[in-house]
């Protein structure tokens, strides 16, 4: 046990038993923590689910509770739903960007061979038009 009460046995005014089911997992450094989770779930429900739970799953229970606690009080109708669904939204608006950006350069690269070839062929028509007088001054030749 961390010295003196856990924030659990803090919050609900009780002394804090040996045994605590809260005391790993509820500091009395963070009391907020748990009086969020107790907000949404309650202490008794809490503790009947920590202890359901084989110990070495507990200090993972107690975080998922906590966000999903922090998350159910910021937005009290979706809760951590919501924001997951944000997420995914956003993660299928980058996939299509992928996608799109990716066909582009595709599309870019199958192009690129007649693109050149077209340059190629309209510069040598423009220097084609030009006087010898002209091409010097274009700097294509030395003088």
């Amino acid at each position: 046990m961390i010295s003196g009460r856990c924030a659990a046995c803090k919050y609900l005014r009780r002394r804090c038993p040996s045994d605590c089911i809260f005391s790993p997992y509820f500091s009395p450094s963070d009391p907020r923590r748990f009086a969020c989770v107790h907000r949404i779930y309650g202490a008794s429900n809490v503790g009947k689910m920590l202890q359901q739970l084989p110990p070495h799953l507990r200090a993972q229970a107690a975080d998922t509770l906590c966000f999903e606690a922090q998350c159910r009080m910021q937005d009290p109708v979706y809760g951590c739903v919501g924001l997951i669904s944000q997420l995914h939204e956003e993660i299928h608006m980058a996939e299509s960007q992928l996608a799109k950006i990716q066909a582009e350069i595709t599309f870019l690269n199958c192009t690129a061979p007649e693109a050149q070839g077209l340059q190629i062929i309209e510069a040598n028509s423009n220097l084609n038009s030009l006087l010898p007088e002209q091409i010097t001054t274009v700097g294509l030749y030395p003088q």
